[in-house]
């Protein structure tokens, strides 16, 4: 049968592409070689943030007399926790199939093979189409050090899967996925450290607000190794134990789990995407223009494999941008303000420029900078602690950027990246009425 629309992946970019372009009445059909909601819905945001909920309202019940509430003992059970979240995975995957149905997509579970830009293998079939969007995601990337295919090691995988509390846990690489097992874990009582070849974690955020999350982190006691390179690992008695080198030396930890988070690569090997001979970058991502098509007419990529975040967020706005494309609609994708969000306790989240890259773009800015405890709903919720909120204004005072370090930053960072989005003023901002009192107020007491 021939579709007006075929999608190969059905993560978040290929689920919303399959729905979008269903419930606008073309025919489409979606290749999905393991389960509906990919690596995000699988074992990726969702699953994460089900295991950071569980381990912050547990932090939450053990700082309970803060707020003159006396919980006499707390304890947590990981195998239930494990349980819930795969309970959490299950429902949405199942509500994906179910949108997907109601829009008539056809769902073919399998894995695809491109043979030409209308042509594609599945099985022993062969389907075709009028439109081909390819949305294969991302995987993990495993880094090339010596000992590594020697030891026994977890990526995010075996980490979300995990039902018994390692005593320690080294984990290599402080990035957004780092960061975020580094909590968990740390939460739970696991002694971690984390160890980052650049000289401060979470690379691309904010670098202020990223080191004072790093002291935070560190009074908990989490062990940072920063600007220290991984020289070899080794499989012990008394776990893994891991070489390193830095400005002070050379140094060994052991850890009774090893966590390996150095990244993501997009999936562009194993589908056939050699046979459409698209144009690629150096990094062997997918070029494609404000409309998601490729140097190939009829043929669109969105998520992971354009190389320019590897976030849900983008791939589901990405995808949206093609099928809008497809139908004829006047649509094109905006990177301006995508934002990004660390969900440890406390959250990160940030959008748009920071103060690293706008000096690279010889841009010339003003920061605004306030304590979170000018918000008078965040000093109600938040006892003992404090946050900060930076704004980065240009020469015109158009929002260039904002980031915030405190809860509930995830929220409150969408009025932000509307402001960034829209290159709002100032003036124009503070012009918006935000209800009283709310955390999402500290924007405009920071203009």
């Amino acid at each position: 049968m021939n579709y007006q629309v075929a999608i190969i992946g059905g993560g978040p970019a290929g689920y919303t592409a399959a729905e979008a372009a269903g419930k606008a009445g073309l025919s489409t059909i979606i290749f999905e070689k393991q389960n509906l909601g990919g690596v995000c819905l699988n074992e990726g945001c969702i699953p994460t943030k089900t295991l950071l909920y569980s381990a912050k309202t547990y932090d939450s019940a053990q700082q309970a007399s803060k707020y003159a509430v006396n919980v006499p003992e707390v304890t947590f059970d990981l195998p239930k926790i494990i349980a819930r979240k795969a309970k959490v995975v299950r429902k949405l995957v199942l509500g994906v199939k179910s949108k997907l149905a109601t829009n008539q997509v056809m769902i073919v579970s399998g894995e695809a093979t491109i043979i030409d830009k209308n042509t594609i293998r599945c099985g022993e079939e062969t389907y075709t189409c009028e439109n081909l969007i390819i949305c294969t995601g991302s995987e993990a990337a495993i880094p090339p050090i010596p000992g590594v295919d020697k030891v026994t090691y977890w990526t995010h995988r075996e980490a979300l899967d995990n039902k018994e509390l390692p005593e320690s846990l080294v984990i290599i690489g402080g990035g957004v996925i780092g960061m975020e097992f580094a909590s968990f874990f740390n939460s739970l009582g696991t002694e971690v450290t984390v160890i980052e070849m650049l000289d401060e974690i979470l690379s691309g955020m904010d670098k202020e607000l990223s080191a004072m999350l790093r002291a935070d982190y560190a009074k908990k006691g989490v062990k940072f190794l920063v600007s220290t390179q991984v020289t070899s690992l080794e499989e012990t008695e008394a776990g893994v134990t891991v070489y390193y080198k830095n400005a002070d030396g050379v140094g060994n930890i052991t850890g009774k789990k090893l966590l390996l988070s150095a990244g993501r690569r997009p999936v562009a090997k194993g589908f056939g995407l050699k046979n459409l001979n698209l144009e690629l970058t150096e990094r062997g991502c997918v070029v494609v223009n404000e409309q998601m098509q490729t140097s190939v007419p009829g043929v669109y990529v969105c998520g992971d494999l354009t190389g320019f975040s590897l976030l849900a967020h983008t791939a589901v706005r990405e995808a949206e941008v093609a099928v809008h494309t497809i139908l004829g609609k006047g649509d094109s994708m905006s990177y301006r303000a995508i934002p990004g969000v660390i969900y440890s306790n406390p959250e990160f989240a940030g959008v748009g420029e920071t103060e690293e890259t706008l000096p690279l773009k010889g841009i010339s800015y003003t920061v605004n900078k306030l304590p979170m405890a000018y918000s008078g709903r965040f000093v109600a919720e938040n006892e003992g602690v404090n946050g900060i909120c930076k704004i980065l204004l240009g020469k015109d005072e158009t929002i260039l950027g904002v980031h915030v370090l405190g809860n509930p930053a995830s929220e409150i960072i969408t009025i932000a990246s509307m402001a960034v989005e829209l290159q709002m003023k100032t003036e124009e901002w503070k012009r918006i009425v935000f209800p009283h009192p709310t955390v999402g107020e500290i924007f405009r007491e920071t203009l």
